[in-house]
């Protein structure tokens, strides 16, 4: 059987929730045979206590959670800095969790804060998500704010970039390159920020008068060895004159490719990423970016939340748009 709230724990102990709540306290108003039975059944039915809803905690944490999908990821490490910025600012602690893209992950580590371990989560959704329940759920529970990667479909605060227009930007600085068989590997496409990416790839070769192709759209394997072999299949059947990479994980297995395929960049093909690696202007040749404000976004983010925190911020579904920035080197010709 999944969590039940205290409501529900005292209906079926036909019990008051006052009742129930002093018992799980171990307060001595509270017999304890009472307690004893309220505790047994709590236990058998998975109850957890919510502490933001039941006032069970009688005092703030001083800690908030991040949940990404990895710490490596140059855009999440940049994030944090900007969360961790902010939050030294109220003198609070943040805790990091990984989900590697799993959604099983990220659902147990967000049930697991509801116990009162912080006062406030930060998440950038796995790219395997599409439970909206559960985190209406949580989010009933416990204040949390979605940044970069969001659910579109829950009432929550979310702070993203302009996916659709910075890549559909990007398309068109590839065409007036000189490209006219462009490629996109994409990645995210269970999620509203991979499918946007898409949406402006597709919507800038329509306005160019591009048809587009679907054989030049590969999807991330989410393995390096997988990744490498599905492009270079790409460039090898389908010689694409132009590449859009919707990730930054799979800029460098095209160069590899490349170097393997005897391709030169930008001659025989040119490329631009989603990317925030600090050496994107050091590679050969140096490569061009769409670059998130990472640290901003992770500011605002944790500002939000804190205000949350505060009873300063009202907007249960407002969502904050930052601008990226593309920044035009070797590999698109620049």
């Amino acid at each position: 059987m999944g969590n039940i709230n205290l409501k529900e724990l005292a209906l079926a102990l036909n019990l008051s929730t006052a009742t129930v709540s002093r018992a799980l306290r171990d307060s001595h108003e509270i017999s304890p045979e009472t307690k004893k039975k309220v505790l047994e059944l709590a236990k058998q039915l998975n109850y957890e206590p919510n502490p933001a809803a039941s006032n069970l905690r009688s005092h703030k944490t001083k800690t908030i959670a991040v949940i990404i999908p990895e710490v490596t990821n140059n855009f999440f490490s940049q994030a944090i800095n900007g969360i961790e910025e902010i939050a030294r600012r109220h003198d609070y602690h943040v805790l990091i969790y990984q989900t590697h893209e799993n959604s099983d992950l990220e659902m147990a580590f967000m049930r697991r804060l509801l116990s009162g371990r912080v006062d406030g989560i930060l998440i950038s959704v796995a790219s395997e998500t599409n439970n909206d329940q559960n985190f209406k759920d949580i989010i009933n529970q416990l204040p949390v704010v979605f940044f970069d990667r969001v659910n579109e479909d829950i009432d929550a605060v979310k702070v993203t970039t302009d996916d659709y227009e910075s890549t559909y930007n990007a398309t068109c600085h590839l065409i007036e390159g000189g490209c006219k068989k462009i490629a996109y590997l994409m990645a995210l496409n269970n999620l509203s920020t991979g499918k946007k990416r898409f949406a402006g790839y597709c919507a800038a070769l329509n306005d160019n008068g591009i048809i587009k192709n679907d054989a030049l759209v590969v999807n991330d394997a989410n393995n390096e060895d997988e990744n490498y072999a599905l492009i270079k299949k790409l460039l090898i059947d389908k010689k694409p004159d132009g590449i859009i990479t919707s990730i930054e994980n799979l800029a460098l297995p095209f160069y590899y490719v490349c170097k393997d395929l005897n391709l030169n960049i930008p001659r025989d093909i040119k490329i631009i990423s989603f990317s925030n690696l600090k050496t994107a202007p050091l590679l050969n040749p140096s490569l061009s970016t769409i670059t998130q404000p990472a640290f901003e976004m992770g500011k605002e983010a944790a500002g939000i939340l804190f205000k949350i925190l505060n009873k300063k911020y009202f907007e249960p579904n407002e969502t904050l748009v930052l601008k990226s920035t593309i920044i035009k080197r070797e590999s698109t010709g620049f």
